[in-house]
């Protein structure tokens, strides 16, 4: 019978690199305790980075021949996707992030913020950052069938009613004409009215 670390990399190299990891994908392979030593073991090797508490990622070099970059580590959205699938749950970026990826905010913040119909937690990725996600029962926030148009209302939600201005308006325009006729008849019904006033005056 092969090893707890030889079933560990198997595994782990029969996936595309990038890939997030979480302690528990590995638990068939042995205990708790005995899979958190083996994984700091490939942590130590190379094979993994470790990104946050129990998450790991398979770095998209290979850190034999070329060492590890900034580059190899996964973006805040990959992880926060990452926990969403692996909890189950929907998750729809808030505040300042949501600006910052529709380009309406060159703020990075250092916390990112998400609401979800899963599990409050915060999560600390690296040095002095962290995931936070908020519960919510507002379930309608969270049923959009275009991704697109749901971070479009959560940025607009962070601007508020009446204060958006001329060139945010034309920065919502262009990601605007990405959700297509379909998805918008699907949505609309779950904008709030100033929102839907306001995209389908563009």
């Amino acid at each position: 019978m092969q090893s707890i670390d030889k079933q560990i990399e198997k595994k782990i190299k029969q996936n595309r690199r990038g890939k997030i990891f979480f302690g528990e994908d590995f638990a068939k392979f042995g205990s708790p305790d005995a899979i958190r030593v083996a994984l700091h073991r490939m942590v130590k090797k190379g094979l993994l980075n470790r990104v946050a508490f129990g998450i790991y990622y398979y770095p998209k070099s290979d850190s034999e021949f070329y060492g590890h970059t900034f580059k190899d580590a996964p973006s805040v959205e990959e992880i926060a996707i990452a926990i969403a699938k692996r909890d189950k749950c929907r998750i729809v970026p808030t505040a300042s992030h949501a600006l910052n990826m529709l380009g309406l905010s060159t703020q990075v913040p250092m916390n990112v913020v998400y609401i979800t119909d899963g599990t409050p937690r915060k999560i600390k990725v690296g040095k002095g950052r962290g995931i936070l996600f908020k519960h919510t029962s507002d379930l309608k926030r969270l049923s959009y069938k275009s991704q697109m148009l749901m971070l479009i209302v959560s940025a607009l939600r962070e601007i508020g009613e009446g204060r958006i201005t001329k060139e945010e308006k034309e920065i919502i325009k262009k990601h605007f004409t990405n959700v297509s006729e379909k998805e918008l008849r699907s949505d609309i019904k779950l904008i709030p009215v100033w929102i839907r006033k306001l995209l389908l005056s563009l």
